[in-house]
């Protein structure tokens, strides 16, 4: 009798474990399936999209009228974002495929920067009809490579999840024709990196970054004592020090530590060892100090920048932290990109961060022009409907990356602030933040 029991449990349980292996292998099936069908749409949304942007790119060379081309260069933008948004979707991340992105992401930006310009003041120059010629020219490229992987899809029902296989494994035994195909759109692009910067125009800008830090370049050792004096309650010998590897936008050190529940890091340039960003996290308490408390807190952090001309122009609360938003100032205007910001615990006063990447990015001596328009001129460009507080000069970076002097006029309507920007040389509305209420502290008690 025991014996039939002991095969009829087993019997249960063998069928209990095969009922459960075959449930695994479904369910894990039906994820691979997914998983392919959500590459296979990437991949043809993608070769829809460049053939779609080659085209476009095409007619807007036909174009002669202005009128239609602003609305055709902004369609050009949205066709390129959506395909550099397709690639992203595939299994490449293992295969170099950069060069593509930023050729999609050059066509993007060429795209948006002319289409919000005022063609009719500034019509398109030789250097950027020829530009536009070789990003239709190389799209035509890119175009036929990717028809000739799309037809072979097709016609051999290849699975991009054997493609995700071979890259992971880094397996080249087989003739991949998806990833050799890839790498031919890959290389057909390389060639147009020296072109475009022949035309000025380029998408990484990184030679262009942190072109005027001030000072020598620091040792290690160097590094760890200014890292000590900025992460004011972390001993020199609890520093972990990294260098930047190559390729990033400035050679920096970057200091870290672990105390329990108390860690962070400070990043520093490696030329003049600046603090790009400090960062401190720990378990905050109940706020025991005002929002202008913390702001003083902020105000004698930013004095170790010895930076003398720096205004605090946003004072912000989030729970229990306190978020100082500084400007570099000269000759009472404010320099928008040149910006810190500071964040302070509550519960304290104790500096948790700081950010000071735009400023050294930015800061640099300006040749400003002087302003076209006068304050009341400037007035007249604002809506109605609000109601002005304030009026400052500022520089601004615009939707070109332009940096333009501005009449820069905080105001409200119905319980919102606004800050607006009107262009001192043409009158032009650039820009229009809207701000919440909790960043209208300025320097007040709480």
């Amino acid at each position: 009798m025991t014996r039939w029991i002991t095969i009829i449990v087993l019997s249960i349980a063998l069928i209990g474990v095969g009922v459960w292996g075959y449930k695994e292998n479904q369910d894990k099936n039906a994820v691979l399936v997914q998983a392919e069908n959500s590459y296979q749409r990437a991949f043809h949304d993608l070769t829809y999209n460049i053939d779609l942007l080659h085209d476009k790119i095409g007619s807007s060379l036909a174009m002669n009228s202005r009128e239609r081309l602003s609305p055709q260069l902004a369609e050009i933008w949205k066709i390129a974002s959506e395909a550099n948004s397709d690639v992203g979707q595939l299994p490449l991340t293992l295969l170099p495929f950069n060069k593509t992105e930023e050729f999609l992401y050059d066509i993007g930006e060429f795209a948006y920067r002319t289409a919000v310009r005022d063609l009719e003041k500034k019509p398109l120059s030789e250097e950027e009809i020829k530009m536009l010629d070789q990003l239709h020219e190389k799209s035509g490229e890119i175009e036929n490579e990717l028809r000739k992987v799309q037809n072979v899809v097709l016609e051999d029902n290849l699975r991009w999840m054997d493609v995700q296989l071979a890259l992971a494994t880094n397996d080249e035994v087989g003739d991949n024709t998806i990833v050799n195909g890839f790498k031919t759109v890959e290389k057909s692009v390389e060639g147009y990196e020296g072109s475009v910067m022949q035309t000025g125009f380029g998408s990484s800008g990184a030679e262009k970054s942190f072109r005027h830090l001030q000072g020598d370049n620091i040792s290690e050792k160097e590094a760890k004592k200014v890292a000590s004096n900025w992460l004011e309650q972390v001993d020199i010998n609890k520093l972990t020090l990294t260098k930047s590897g190559k390729g990033a936008d400035v050679p920096t050190y970057t200091a870290s530590f672990q105390n329990g529940k108390r860690n962070g890091y400070i990043d520093l340039t490696e030329k003049g060892g600046h603090p790009l960003t400090i960062m401190i996290s720990r378990p905050v308490k109940e706020a025991n100090i005002s929002l202008y408390e913390a702001s003083e807190k902020a105000k004698e952090y930013v004095k170790g920048l010895d930076i003398s001309e720096l205004e605090l122009v946003e004072s912000s609360q989030y729970d229990k932290m306190g978020v100082f938003r500084f400007l570099y100032t000269e000759n009472d205007i404010r320099f928008y990109p040149d910006s810190i910001v500071v964040k302070v615990a509550l519960d304290n006063g104790e500096v948790l961060g700081m950010s000071a990447r735009d400023y050294y990015n930015f800061h640099s001596e300006r040749d400003l022009n002087e302003p076209e328009i006068t304050l009341e001129e400037a007035r007249d460009k604002v809506n109605p409907n609000v109601k002005i507080q304030e009026h400052h000069l500022s520089v601004i970076e615009n939707d070109i990356q332009e940096q333009v002097l501005c009449y820069e006029f905080l105001t409200t309507m119905e319980n919102t602030t606004y800050r607006i920007f009107i262009n001192a040389s043409t009158g032009q509305e650039e820009k229009v933040e809207t701000l919440k209420k909790a960043e209208m502290k300025f320097n007040q008690e709480v």
